[in-house]
């Protein structure tokens, strides 16, 4: 993490990028805006609502009223007068990163907050206006943590959100954990473990009100997120800044993922991407068949699909509702295997 954050000099290249970078977003109403990849809330008071303003005045569509204009921020950074700011500037939801309230799961991950500094985030955003808040918390943590799920799970409850997103902690190759998994020094939890977890998730989640609509996503009813929807139904989208991704709903462009080359590019005038996909018809196949699944509103069902998916009803790893195919919380355990099943059915 950076000690000093650049906020004039990140500014300044997402203005060049407005200007230079390839333009994917659409030219009619814009539903969402949303800061996240990192840790906008490091921009401070000032620096997230002139980069609403930047933003806003090349797309003249973005206005408090119409769009869900939302950012990600670290607990530690929502002091009183951030949060006032922010709601100046249009902001109306918050996804705050907490992660786990255990302070020994917070050290491990070199996070800076504690409950306290939590509760307080929250009474803040509250007290500024912002009531639609919502919480991430990770789960099937290495065994050597001794971390107490349920209680994370009561504590978020308590805190009185109104979406949680909950996200399984996978080892992924070149970073810390997995040069600390190749050494031995951290184990990922077994799979029997992560399903516990994530049952458990679901079953408190449920019973507190919560809607499960999305695999890793719960919320109050009315309160989903429309960004996260949007993905999901393919709707076109910009990205702006390192390693943002684009979709105009037939190609995906991404940028440069290193901050200073991304820099560097897009205040030269050349722009910052650095690939370029088009969606191939068995791509739209793949995509349509995974995002389907993997939220309540289900997918819809060709006969010929039928034989295929018979046995997953049975298992009671979905429903079928005429033609629309909903998987359960227990069929989400197995998302990957189910679609990469269907997508080869329908692409014979």
């Amino acid at each position: 993490m950076r000690r000093t954050v650049p906020v004039a000099q990140y500014i300044d290249a997402i203005k060049a990028e407005l200007v230079t970078g390839f333009n994917s977003a659409p030219t009619g109403p814009i539903s969402t805006l949303y800061f996240g990849g990192g840790t906008p809330s490091r921009l401070g008071e000032l620096g997230v609502g002139e980069l609403i303003g930047a933003i806003a005045e090349a797309y003249p569509q973005i206005t408090p009223a119409a769009t869900e204009i939302t950012i990600e921020a670290n607990p530690e950074d929502v002091s009183e007068a951030a949060a006032r700011s922010w709601v100046a500037a249009g902001v109306r939801r918050v996804s705050l990163g907490v992660q786990s309230f255990d302070p020994t799961v917070l050290e491990w991950m070199h996070r800076s907050h504690d409950v306290s500094t939590v509760r307080g985030a929250m009474d803040n955003l509250r007290s500024a206006g912002i009531n639609d808040i919502s919480l991430d918390l990770i789960f099937a943590l290495p065994e050597v943590l001794n971390r107490n799920w349920t209680a994370d799970l009561e504590q978020a409850l308590a805190l009185g959100p109104d979406h949680v997103s909950l996200y399984g902690l996978t080892v992924e190759p070149h970073t810390p954990l997995g040069r600390w998994a190749a050494r031995g020094e951290a184990v990922e939890a077994p799979e029997d473990r992560y399903a516990d977890e994530f049952m458990e998730a679901h079953r408190r989640m449920v019973d507190g009100g919560f809607e499960h609509y999305e695999v890793s996503n719960f919320a109050k009813p009315g309160m989903r997120s429309r960004h996260n929807s949007s993905y999901w139904k393919r709707v076109p989208y910009r990205g702006l800044g390192p390693s943002a991704h684009s979709f105009d709903g037939v190609n995906r462009r991404w940028n440069i993922q290193e901050y200073e080359r991304w820099r560097a590019s897009v205040m030269a005038g050349t722009g910052a991407e650095a690939g370029f996909e088009e969606l191939t018809a068995a791509n739209r196949i793949a995509e349509e068949v995974y995002l389907g699944l993997r939220t309540v509103d289900g997918l819809e069902l060709a006969a010929t699909d039928l034989p295929e998916v018979e046995r997953w009803i049975e298992a009671g790893w979905a429903t079928l509702d005429g033609a629309k195919l909903t998987v359960t919380a227990l069929g989400w355990l197995r998302l990957d295997s189910l679609a990469a099943a269907l997508t080869a059915h329908r692409s014979r």
